[in-house]
């Protein structure tokens, strides 16, 4: 079996922190967003191959982050653009991929951005037991917030329906990006790319699929994070520390209030100052602030400020 890890996107909306980096590479905990996955496809026996999808601007920052790291399965597969617009959508770069690799196998699909609270084997198996296309869905339990994805019906396991992105859910049950392909399938995405359907949407794939066969969802209680906004990005990092303050052994912390969900990186300051729910890149400076609900950028330098859902670009000075 085969795994693609969807690492292409460009993450407009958390600039400046993603203007220069991945939003893969986002730190929670001791590793980065893609390391909980690629630890996950590392572990799974059934997975002989992980292709990484980016695109060429962030090239080098995978070939540097792969080149450091102890995973021997990813390797990347770049499709040719530098900017949003450039973009081929989710299915076009997957088909590309598929044509570019010469991918024949079963072929797992997940995006790079993704915080799971289920291991990828749990889904591998589900999907082998049913030998269809599937998909996974979680209950985001807000039918404002299932708005923005596709959203899914079920009879018991079987999708009996799918909607992109509906005006009216009827429901919260929602696909994520992660998705498993039958070998017999690949041909698949040629033909609905063929026949002038949506290249972007994963989800307008499968209800495509659906609507021509079966595909089954593997549901799951616990957490999921699509880390495409500050928010969600900090809401995940609250999730992963449990409250706690994660202060790396080379940050100095002096005369300061950690309260919770906070991060502070290697080689980062922190004196006479007050953090909530705020991650503190590596060697920036904090001095005399009160930051909440924040993401200050490495090799920043506050003082003397009180902020609130602050984005802070790298190397700033604020005073």
């Amino acid at each position: 079996m085969k795994a693609v890890v969807l690492a292409g996107g460009y993450a407009t909306r958390m600039w400046p922190i993603t203007k220069h980096r991945p939003k893969m590479f986002l730190p929670v905990g001791e590793g980065t967003v893609i390391d909980v996955i690629f630890e996950d496809l590392e572990a799974d026996d059934r997975i002989d191959e992980v292709f990484v999808s980016t695109n060429e601007r962030f090239e080098e920052h995978f070939e540097e982050f792969l080149a450091d790291a102890p995973y021997e399965k990813p390797t990347l597969s770049v499709e040719e653009t530098v900017e949003e617009d450039e973009k081929f959508g989710v299915v076009g770069a997957l088909a590309q991929l598929i044509d570019r690799e010469g991918v024949e196998d079963d072929l797992l699909v997940i995006a790079g951005d993704n915080l799971l609270s289920f291991d990828v084997s749990e889904f591998v198996d589900f999907f082998e037991s049913n030998g269809t296309p599937c998909l996974a869905a979680y209950d985001v339990g807000s039918k404002q917030r299932a708005r923005s994805y596709g959203l899914v019906q079920l009879d018991g396991t079987r999708v009996v329906d799918f909607q992109e992105k509906p005006e009216d859910p009827q429901s919260t049950l929602v696909s994520i990006a992660c998705y498993a392909f039958p070998a017999e399938t690949l041909p698949d995405f040629d033909t609905y790319l063929a026949d002038g359907n949506n290249p972007d949407e994963p989800g307008w794939f499968m209800q495509w699929l659906q609507e021509r066969g079966t595909v089954h969802a593997f549901t799951f209680d616990g957490a999921w994070f699509d880390i495409g906004t500050p928010e969600s990005y900090l809401e995940a990092v609250s999730w992963y520390l449990d409250g706690d303050a994660f202060v790396h052994e080379d940050a100095a912390v002096e005369n300061s209030e950690l309260g919770e969900n906070v991060h502070v990186m290697a080689g980062a300051s922190v004196t006479n100052s007050r953090l909530e729910r705020t991650v503190v890149f590596r060697d920036a400076v904090i001095h005399d602030a009160d930051i909440r609900d924040s993401i200050v950028d490495e090799d920043t330098h506050v003082e003397n400020l009180d902020l609130s859902n602050a984005l802070i670009g790298a190397h700033s000075h604020l005073e």
